[in-house]
């Protein structure tokens, strides 16, 4: 079976959105179990010098729907730094991005294979193949993003499991 340029985006993407997802609706639940503001979890920082968890999910959704809108237009830049959502306002961004590419045909991501883009980051610029931007820097940030996330809800004492990080696997023969 030959793996396609969706499978290798959107389906990827689309497993950890939808896993995603499900870790923000267990941590929401929580926070209001726990009694816990869930604003203290969209400002919670793994670290002093490490981006916030808002940012952690605004990074999901840039990786993802994001990236594949840059395949579309040619252009990528980083996501936005700013905190203006709360707690539903990320799980509302994680739906958007599911919605996003969930619009999308096979055959409209796959003819995104081929095409190239440029990286912008202030005034420096790198050029990608779509591949090459999709393997080595839009999935690898994804994943970390997301790994991130399922990270900070767990060491605040969400009861996660390395199931709710997969998501729903593919199997088969």
């Amino acid at each position: 079976m030959t793996v396609t340029f969706y499978d290798a985006s959107a389906g990827a993407y689309l497993q950890v959105l939808d896993a995603v997802a499900n870790i923000l609706e267990k941590g929401g639940a929580w926070a209001a179990e726990q009694g816990v503001d869930p604003q203290d979890i969209v400002e919670y920082r793994l670290a002093e010098d490490m981006m916030p968890f808002h940012f952690q999910i605004e990074s999901v959704a840039h990786h993802s729907w994001g990236a594949v809108q840059g395949m579309q237009s040619g252009q990528f830049s980083p996501p936005s730094f700013a905190m203006d959502k709360n707690y539903a306002g990320l799980q509302g961004l994680v739906n958007e991005a599911r919605d996003g590419i969930r619009s999308l045909s096979e055959e409209d991501v796959n003819a995104l294979a081929d095409g190239s883009l440029i990286f912008s980051l202030g005034e420096r610029q790198l050029p990608f193949t779509n591949k090459n931007f999709l393997t080595s820097f839009s999935l690898p940030n994804f994943y970390f993003h997301a790994t991130t996330t399922y990270d900070m809800l767990r060491i605040k004492g969400v009861t996660l499991g390395k199931m709710d990080f997969l998501g729903q696997i593919k199997v088969g023969t």
